[in-house]
């Protein structure tokens, strides 16, 4: 490895964010996942958290229904190889999981107590919950959530497509943490930065990124 490259990647890894990340709740198609994963490393988040789509969902081509968890993975290697994807069995594990580390859990929901985006706190460890498209996220995702955010649109859509709505949210949370200074600092404790640098350069040697 050149000491270019090396000086990249620890740039990289000294702007990642432990306490912003998503849940991707049944978000089945690749080319979603693979922009959605991508804007977290835009962004600078460490790691992202899905719940993989399960048999009996409506309206699901079978082909979408076969994305469970060795496709995620295969999709986070090609879009975002520097970005960690947990995979959880069902949403209410993966909040209880993601609440249990003190993250506040906002689903992207439209609802009677929503609020607009831009006015919750992203400094605050935070998860973004994202559903599908023509569903969003479900009853229970939306019961077991903190508060629900939304993006307002002027025009005759009701919402935009998640991976872009993920990256409005995404980058209103990097706009307010650039602003409090989250990104001046390394935000990793040293033995989880030393953990993430190792297997970074060990993905590198082996000709992964």
């Amino acid at each position: 490895m050149t000491p270019e490259r090396l000086a990249k990647i620890r740039a990289v890894l000294d702007k990642r964010q432990p306490d912003l990340t998503v849940l991707l709740e049944r978000v089945h198609k690749p080319h979603n996942l693979s922009a959605i994963l991508r804007s977290c490393d835009a962004v600078g988040v460490l790691e992202a958290h899905a719940v993989p789509a399960r048999q009996g969902l409506p309206d699901l081509e079978e082909t979408e229904l076969n994305l469970k968890g060795k496709a995620y993975n295969e999709t986070s290697g090609s879009a975002a190889k520097w970005v960690g994807l947990q995979l959880h069995d069902d949403t209410t594990s993966a909040i209880a999981h993601l609440k249990a580390q003190g993250f506040q859990v906002l689903a992207a929901h439209f609802s009677e107590r929503a609020i607009d985006y831009r006015e919750a706190d992203y400094t605050r460890p935070t998860c973004i919950l994202l559903g599908t498209e023509k569903w969003g996220v479900s009853p229970e995702a939306a019961t077991l959530s903190d508060e629900h955010i939304q993006i307002p649109m002027m025009g005759m859509v009701q919402s935009l497509n998640v991976s872009v709505a993920a990256a409005v949210i995404l980058f209103e949370a990097q706009r307010q943490r650039i602003q409090a200074g989250f990104y001046e600092q390394v935000r990793l404790s040293l033995e989880q930065y030393q953990s993430v640098l190792a297997s970074w350069i060990a993905r590198h040697e082996r000709g992964q990124g």
